[in-house]
């Protein structure tokens, strides 16, 4: 990939505020709920802390999983609820949904003995479906629904779609109709990305696409806009891929390594942190990468379809953090997690295209950003790479 400086290019060096993660442990997951933030750390704590949004201070913690806390995931309903639920999956073989006014889960969904770890979770638009892929057991990696209103078992079981750990599951948000809402991304280290409908009980039947990579997929997602919804997925080896909604490969790059000269500094992407949609790209998807000095940067492309468009380089946050950032969340700021135990809030400039792009999508307030944080909220021998692979009834 070719890297280019974007004409409102800034390097921050300076938080607004930030804080150390109760416990230590590598900070591993971050999201939003109401005036929190929620986060989750590596071993050998496995509680959930909230975070006041203003100050950064702890104010709730939720006992989390008996063992790690492996997904933390806010949507916008569950099981008929009318308010945001935070939803987490663990190495326990549980995902649970939980009050954090009280402190205590308000559902337990559990594996029912299939797997005893849950890498990955979500809940459909409308609340009424939550879904979960689990690492391999033997030759077994299950994706899981519940309907949270019946919860002490799964309301079906698919064993088929995937042959190794399912790293992500997303379903697919404010969809034109009520089918197209019941579709289910997953992703898994067999490296293959699939697509499912979550309401068939065949699972022969449930699978829509599947396509195939050829190396272990750790990160995949929606990549949403008013024509199509594409899929974007990041690979252990620091690859990105973007595919089309049948998942036919439309791009695969090495995100790594691309270098830019600006400012007195050579910025240099050592590994890929994660991806969030957002209308402030031309693609609607902007993607944060790092360094192994500690320092985040944000790219985005105009088309991320096409191999030969360059690549922009819009802001470095440096100097925040002294090992790798596990996680980042963005809203009206952006926040990063790193291996340092450390909780960061950064301001976060408007992205602007290298010239010659088109800059009409980048005049966004905070409260349009505000709204893509909810949906994005509401939201890891084959075939040869790229070749859509067909199921075999």
């Amino acid at each position: 990939m070719s890297l280019l400086e974007s004409p409102s290019f800034e390097t921050i060096s300076s938080e607004i505020k930030s804080t150390t993660h109760p416990g230590g442990g590598y900070v591993l997951a971050l999201t939003s709920l109401g005036n929190y933030y929620v986060s989750s750390a590596s071993a050998p704590s496995n509680a959930i802390h909230l975070f006041d949004k203003s100050s950064l201070k702890c104010v709730q913690t939720l006992k989390g999983h008996q063992n790690a806390t492996t997904a933390l995931r806010t949507v916008r309903s569950i099981g008929g609820s009318d308010r945001h639920t935070l939803l987490s999956a663990g190495k326990d073989g549980c995902v649970i949904a939980w009050d954090e006014r009280s402190g205590a889960p308000t559902m337990q969904m559990t594996t029912s003995g299939r797997s005893s770890t849950v890498l990955s979770c979500d809940a459909s638009h409308d609340g009424l479906t939550v879904a979960a892929g689990t690492d391999l057991q033997k030759e077994d990696a299950f994706i899981l629904y519940w309907d949270p209103r019946k919860s002490a078992v799964p309301l079906r079981v698919h064993g088929s779609t995937h042959s190794d750990d399912i790293t992500a599951v997303h379903f697919l948000k404010n969809c034109p109709s009520p089918t197209s809402g019941q579709i289910l991304l997953s992703a898994s280290t067999d490296g293959l990305v699939s697509t499912s409908n979550s309401a068939e009980d065949d699972e022969d039947e449930a699978v829509l696409n599947v396509g195939s990579w050829g190396c272990s997929i750790s990160q995949a997602g929606w990549i949403r806009n008013s024509s199509t919804n594409r899929v974007w997925a990041a690979s252990d080896m620091e690859t990105f891929s973007c595919w089309s909604n049948e998942l036919d490969m439309l791009q695969n790059c090495d995100i790594r390594h691309p270098s830019v000269h600006s400012h007195g500094r050579t910025w240099v992407t050592d590994y890929l942190i994660t991806c969030h949609n957002t209308k402030r790209s031309d693609s609607n998807l902007a993607v944060f990468v790092g360094s192994n000095e500690g320092d985040v940067a944000l790219l985005s492309s105009s088309d991320v379809t096409d191999s030969s468009v360059p690549w922009a380089i819009n802001s470095v946050w440096a100097k925040g953090h002294t090992g790798v950032v596990r996680s980042v969340f963005w809203d009206e700021n952006v926040r990063f997690l790193g291996e340092d135990s450390k909780i960061s809030t950064w301001r976060c400039p408007i992205p602007r295209q290298p010239s010659g792009f088109d800059e009409g999508a980048m005049d966004m307030d905070s409260a349009i950003l505000k709204r893509e944080r909810d949906d994005e909220m509401d939201i890891s021998e084959s075939e040869p790479e790229g070749k859509k692979v067909k199921r075999q009834s």
